[in-house]
């Protein structure tokens, strides 16, 4: 079932848009059949979850995080992840970069738009991300890849399209600045991935639609 999933979601997808499989609360068993089938993108939400599962997977496997990250439990996933895309504050910005001096380590990440309506989303404000991005950032141990959104938890089509329009219209404007290495934008998960496609995203979310419902 997995294997047949994955054929569907990538004949649709097109060619220059990651497919990133969430994988968190799906035992390693089925990551291994979405691995087997050609997945190589895999993204967790919990450290320790994150922190077991990557030995009893291949080592090829690109992992990402895209949880709200605790300070405390960066050693459990910057040893890890090529991309964390869920970077929600200028504090664990900070704790990301000391981290990376520390173990002289260059660290990928996204930063997350607050997009959603729900008042529990995490993230920065659009002043907050320009601010970041335009400013003279001396760190080597970050690249802010991109941005990253969630749409609110909605039926109203409307309003999670115009939730994606808002995060493009902001991606494209800080691309257009010149800004090196900032080429990601991860919008987009089960629901609605194929709206985040026609609003340009790079990289799409998705769990239930490949694994099916969370096992545990």
């Amino acid at each position: 079932m997995i294997k047949d999933n994955l054929h569907e979601i990538n004949s649709k997808l097109p060619s220059d848009v990651t497919l990133v499989a969430v994988s968190k609360f799906h035992p390693v068993e089925r990551l291994m059949e979405a691995y087997n089938a050609g997945q190589r993108v895999f993204a967790e939400s919990r450290p320790q979850e994150l922190a077991a599962k990557v030995p009893q997977m291949p080592a090829d496997v690109q992992w990402h995080f895209i949880g709200h990250l605790q300070t405390n439990k960066l050693k459990l996933v910057l040893p890890y992840v090529s991309l964390v895309q869920s970077v929600d504050s200028l504090h664990l910005l900070q704790a990301i970069s000391a981290w990376a001096v520390a173990h002289n380590k260059v660290i990928d990440v996204l930063l997350e738009l607050h997009l959603g309506a729900e008042e529990t989303k995490q993230g920065f404000t659009e002043d907050e991300i320009l601010s970041l991005c335009h400013s003279e950032r001396s760190e080597e141990s970050i690249r802010i890849r991109g941005l990253m959104g969630m749409a609110s938890h909605t039926e109203d089509r409307a309003q999670v399209e115009g939730e994606f329009a808002r995060i493009e219209a902001l991606y494209k404007r800080i691309k257009a600045s010149g800004m090196e290495d900032f080429d990601t934008l991860s919008i987009g998960m089960s629901g609605d991935w194929p709206l985040a496609v026609q609003h340009g995203a790079t990289m799409v979310r998705i769990g239930t639609d490949i694994f099916g419902p969370r096992e545990y």
